[in-house]
């Protein structure tokens, strides 16, 4: 059974920061693409910050500079810490772990999601 579990969501004012995580079990990330997303109310499914096999992020433009993926292999857990969060962030945010590596996040596993919320 893989179990993808995000954690450190919450409620935060307008510029400050948070950090979020997902453990991983019944699951090894090793050079598997990790991603996290997220989906406001009324708005579409985005990729927000992805790693790939080679450990190489790229980011949604719209967090570019203030968003920051990584992993730790040993602790098999995925994060993502935002900084500078803005109204425009809050959504529920989920982490996506591939299957495969040569085929990154074309088949992934997801987790249950957790909520983000930025308030002024």
């Amino acid at each position: 059974q893989v179990q993808l579990e995000e954690s450190g969501g919450g409620s935060v004012q307008a510029g400050g920061s948070l950090r979020l995580s997902c453990s991983a079990s019944g699951y090894t990330m090793g050079r598997n693409c990790m991603a996290w997303y997220r989906q406001a109310p009324g708005l579409e499914r985005e990729s927000v910050a992805i790693v790939d096999s080679q450990g190489r992020e790229t980011y949604a433009d719209s967090v570019q500079g203030r968003f920051a993926i990584s992993k730790d292999n040993a602790k098999n857990t995925l994060y993502l810490q935002m900084n500078g969060l803005k109204p425009e962030d809050t959504a529920t945010y989920t982490c996506a772990a591939g299957r495969r590596p040569e085929y990154c996040l074309s088949d992934s596993y997801w987790g249950q999601g957790i909520q983000v919320t930025v308030f002024t």
